[in-house]
């Protein structure tokens, strides 16, 4: 992974910029996707109001059909129950995923909090088998607890 620390700095200056909340998500999708090779689709999801389920956001990547997914289903759903970061480091050892294409090969899921309550997620899929390590869980843990200042 390129400089972590460099990547930090930069996603505080996204996130305390006079952009919109909308505008400062697709900001970090867009650089994190451009600065980390193995992330090849860089998304953030969002409990859709009251229901149990999750609603994408911002995203950069291919298009995925999965724009709303139930609370438990997938990696993401998952998470939005368990409360917890999710590493699949290979996919097609998972039984509970939601495939966004045959490309994915590992997915890395970690919970935004406000005040203690998960409300969203970034979720990373990655066309590479194994890439995650302890740096990109501690990067991303970085990023939700930012983006949690200000959606």
């Amino acid at each position: 992974m390129n400089n972590i620390q460099e990547i930090k700095d930069y996603v505080v200056e996204i996130t305390e910029g006079n952009s919109t909340k909308e505008e400062k998500l697709q900001q970090i999708c867009d650089y994190l996707a451009s600065k980390i090779s193995y992330y090849d689709w860089v998304g953030f999801y969002f409990r859709n109001g009251d229901k149990e389920e999750l609603k994408l956001a911002q995203f950069n990547g291919e298009p995925t059909e999965h724009t709303i997914i139930p609370f438990g289903k997938g990696i993401c759903g998952q998470v939005a129950v368990s409360n917890k970061n999710f590493v699949v480091q290979d996919v097609s050892e998972q039984d509970n995923y939601i495939s966004c294409g045959w490309k994915v090969k590992s997915e890395i899921v970690i919970p935004i909090f406000v005040d203690g309550k998960n409300i969203g997620q970034i979720d990373i899929d990655s066309h590479t088998v194994n890439p995650f390590t302890e740096a990109d869980e501690e990067l991303l843990e970085f990023v939700c607890k930012k983006v949690s200042a200000f959606v």
